[in-house]
């Protein structure tokens, strides 16, 4: 149970992370929201204050290693530790291979992959000093089975699945343990910019014939 751990969420200021972060602030968890939108990320952390929540916003990108150990380090600072990372900041540029930009592929695989690595090896700091962690990364159904026009996408997510095998075994002798969970479509502000057409199709390979909620996420 989350009563009492300090879990630090990236991508928390909206979707699925926003999702988790009132999710385990409503089992006694203090959240550190990390984001790059400053403006979200402090109304994110208002919001869970007011339920009574102890939370902390750190803006920052999940790329730059400068920014994660600030992150870390605010937490340490403001909390004493370090008890969960939920690495979920995550981008999409969709588009067909053979018109898909370099830019665009390097985007995608530096935020959903590096950045969870970033964030992992600087978090697995703390924790492995306390001998007490837990790591979920956030994948996709995408990573196993892929997804035309997202490439990049599910190359990232594929990658993070194996990041997450890697250090599991790496971490697990100092009681740190990784996890990923693999969500199926959501609807969230990525979904929301596509087409009817394409969100219907979507929702047509979903037994339940919709698309999930972030919410669906955070309490399973």
């Amino acid at each position: 149970m989350p009563q009492g751990k300090v879990a630090v969420i990236t991508g928390a200021s909206r979707g699925i992370g926003k999702s988790i972060a009132f999710a385990l602030a409503a089992q006694g968890a203090t959240i550190v929201a990390m984001d790059m939108d400053q403006a979200a990320t402090d109304a994110t952390v208002a919001e869970l204050q007011a339920t009574g929540a102890k939370a902390l916003a750190v803006v920052g990108n999940v790329t730059v290693t400068a920014d994660v150990e600030r992150m870390i380090d605010a937490a340490v600072e403001a909390f004493g530790r370090v008890d969960i990372l939920v690495n979920n900041a995550g981008i999409t540029r969709d588009g067909l291979i053979m018109r898909m930009k370099d830019e665009d592929w390097d985007a995608v695989l530096s935020v959903n992959l590096k950045g969870a690595f970033v964030c992992t090896r600087t978090a697995f700091k703390v924790m492995s000093k306390q001998r007490y962690g837990r790591i979920i990364n956030i994948a996709s159904i995408v990573g196993q089975m892929g997804n035309a026009g997202q490439a990049n996408y599910c190359a990232s997510k594929a990658g993070l699945i194996g990041l997450t095998k890697s250090n599991a075994r790496e971490m697990a002798k100092r009681n740190v343990t990784v996890n990923a969970v693999a969500p199926g479509f959501i609807a969230t502000a990525m979904t929301d910019a596509l087409s009817d057409k394409v969100r219907g199709e979507l929702a047509a390979q979903i037994p339940m014939e919709r698309l999930g909620l972030a919410d669906d996420i955070a309490g399973g």
